[in-house]
């Protein structure tokens, strides 16, 4: 399953964030493939695009950053999987 992840950064949360992102990279757990992620600085966001068969990993890899960090999360299809649910 690939999941379309945004997050938001609280502006009295930056330099906590950016300290944490430095030490850590925010390299998701094994079992999660982050297979992109997109960074808005002047809006203090982003979007992360990972893939796992394993939900509760995701959750355990936020875990991590909702002190700091607000996010949603979307499940999302390609076309060719939109394509067999359309017929």
């Amino acid at each position: 399953m690939q999941f379309m992840v945004k997050y938001n950064v609280a502006p009295e949360y930056r330099d906590q964030v950016q300290q944490q992102f430095k030490a850590t990279g925010g390299l998701p757990p094994e079992g999660v493939e982050m297979l992109g992620r997109w960074h808005n600085a002047p809006s203090l966001c982003g979007y992360i695009l990972c893939e796992t068969d394993n939900p509760v990993a995701i959750g355990k890899w936020f875990q991590e950053w909702t002190h700091i960090l607000s996010f949603e999360v979307e499940m999302v299809v390609s076309d060719e999987e939109i394509a067999e649910v359309i017929g």
